[in-house]
């Protein structure tokens, strides 16, 4: 079956400015990815801040364009695609829905946006409420009466208004308390099941993402490390970078302590990915 999503050798660089506006460099934001989501699966794109997470993001809903590579949409090339008929396919849930809804529109408002702008009827509104578990006469609630969980709700909702395959998720529930990031990520399973939806979900949060996606990828300075079937990644991680953000994930039990790689620590700190390829080989070498 064609994948949901395909990427191949995927490669971005941003120009780096010296004092008086001319080029003195270039950064490599994403360099030479390539994953595969199939249809209907759930692919976490794990890495800190700055490792090229949001660049990919934007890459895949048309706002960057890349230097280099492919982005296949069920098959077809999406390089270079603009205007309604890509945004109908391709939806993006940002992570501060305080941030991506407007503060002056009701929640009704801002779905209708979506649905006036692909020609579909604004009596949707309250069928996409209903969706994402808020009552209907929520249309009528602004930004600022409503809950972090319930905004996020209300970004889905405006999201699937268009009725998108794929469902961009740049770190949708980082904003909201621990409890609420369970619920919404419990409505995301749901409607990815009734919907039949695909979904790239963008995190920093593993614990997150081991519960939620089939299969990650591990990105770290634009380059996928490691990946594979998240169970085998996060219980026998290949690379060392892998097991650093696996051993800073916390734990509340004693057995899950007992999964964490075991990191040595330099100077009292976690060390980088080089630090720990340094260590290797010196250990290596003196073998």
């Amino acid at each position: 079956m064609t994948p949901a999503l395909e990427i191949t050798g995927l490669t971005k660089t941003f120009p780096i400015r010296g004092a008086f506006g001319g080029r003195t460099g270039e950064v490599r934001a994403v360099d030479n990815v390539s994953l595969r989501i199939p249809q209907g699966a759930v692919y976490g794109l794990a890495g800190e801040s700055g490792s090229g997470k949001s660049t990919i993001a934007r890459m895949v809903m048309g706002l960057t364009e890349p230097d280099s590579g492919d982005i296949l949409l069920d098959g077809q090339s999406i390089i270079g695609a603009r205007g309604r008929a890509h945004r109908a396919r391709v939806q993006m849930v940002f992570q501060n829905p305080g941030a991506s809804l407007n503060p002056r529109r009701t929640a009704g408002q801002s779905i209708r946006v979506a649905l006036d702008a692909h020609g579909k009827p604004a009596s949707r509104v309250g069928d996409l409420l209903d969706m994402v578990q808020l009552p209907r006469h929520f249309a009528d609630r602004y930004p600022h009466e409503l809950s972090g969980g319930q905004k996020q709700r209300v970004a889905i909702a405006r999201a699937l208004a268009v009725e998108p395959r794929l469902l961009v998720l740049d770190e949708p529930t980082s904003a909201l308390d621990v409890s609420v990031q369970a619920r919404v990520i419990d409505l995301l399973e749901s409607l990815g099941r009734d919907l039949g939806l695909t979904y790239l979900f963008i995190s920093h949060d593993l614990s997150l993402m081991r519960n939620f996606a089939q299969e990650v990828g591990i990105l770290y300075r634009g380059r996928i490390v490691e990946t594979g079937p998240t169970a085998p990644v996060f219980t026998d991680p290949q690379h060392d970078y892998t097991r650093l953000l696996l051993a800073s994930v916390p734990v509340i039990s004693a057995e899950e302590e007992a999964l964490r790689p075991k990191i040595p620590l330099i100077n009292g700190e976690l060390p980088t990915a080089e630090d720990l390829l340094a260590l290797r080989e010196a250990e290596r070498k003196g073998k």
